[in-house]
């Protein structure tokens, strides 16, 4: 009779709580010694193998490369705690990472909040409330999106200047009339009245131009383009609004950059 001592690899994956394909791959990078084959021919794992198995096991569930960890468990016991802090504060920082990724994916969850501050999504909230349309926010949305980004020293004064502008009810109440002429032709005769009275608007009220001048001072002629012209692709009368606004205004000394 051969008697044995010790378990089979399929036994030692079973208690160790990974796989035999896991324990092959432990031995080929040496960081589990391969036991010698018993009488019949099979590997037989003493209670030493599984420590180990279950010691790498467990390193390897905590993050420790597997490059790194036969160094690990081969280091006195100083330089053990030692490296153990350090795959502790590794994972501290990846726990935070992850944390941050799914904090952002609740502020993704939220709309707004994921890419503007507070203050402009109080901004947003109070065009709603003064009567603009989803639509209209949204755009204001997506505008104040792309000043972040292209004028991100300046969007703290950007945002100030709008909240003064909604103070303004006649620049409210003329927007207003900008957006409903969107819809119109571009050649309709009503767009020069709405050109004049917003540039007429702009002069009686000079803080108004502090938006565009804000933005002109601390941008590019392209990046003002962008900003000052967003969404007038799909709105050929809004377009049309846009550069009247402007030629009047240049007219008038305001010094507005030429696209």
């Amino acid at each position: 009779m051969t008697t044995t001592s010790g378990v089979t690899i399929g036994q030692a994956a079973a208690f160790a709580g990974v796989t035999t394909k896991t324990i092959r791959h432990y031995h080929l990078l040496g960081l589990v010694d391969e036991p010698r084959r018993d009488g019949s021919g099979y590997r037989r794992y003493g209670s030493s193998d599984l420590l180990r198995l279950v010691q790498v096991r467990t390193l390897a569930e905590s993050g420790v490369p597997l490059s790194e960890i036969g160094a690990l468990l081969g280091a006195d016991p100083q330089r053990f705690a030692a490296d153990l802090a350090e795959v502790k504060r590794r994972l501290t920082e990846r726990i935070e990472e992850l944390t941050a990724r799914r904090d952002l994916l609740d502020q993704l969850a939220h709309g707004d909040r994921a890419l503007l501050p507070d203050r402009a999504c109080a901004l947003l909230d109070r065009a709603a409330d003064l009567g603009f349309t989803p639509d209209e926010v949204a755009t204001y949305r997506e505008g104040m999106v792309l000043a972040r980004a292209l004028v991100p020293d300046g969007f703290d004064d950007f945002l100030t200047e709008a909240e003064h502008a909604l103070d303004d009810t006649r620049f409210v109440a003329l927007n207003k009339q900008c957006w409903a002429a969107k819809d119109w032709e571009p050649d309709d005769p009503r767009i020069e009245e709405l050109a004049t009275a917003v540039a007429d608007r702009f002069l009686a009220n000079p803080a108004l131009l502090a938006i565009p001048n804000g933005l002109q001072a601390r941008t590019d002629v392209t990046r003002y383009g962008l900003l000052n012209h967003h969404g007038e692709d799909q709105a050929p009368a809004m377009a049309r609004l846009t550069t009247l606004v402007e030629t009047k205004l240049r007219s008038a000394g305001v010094d507005i950059p030429h696209q």
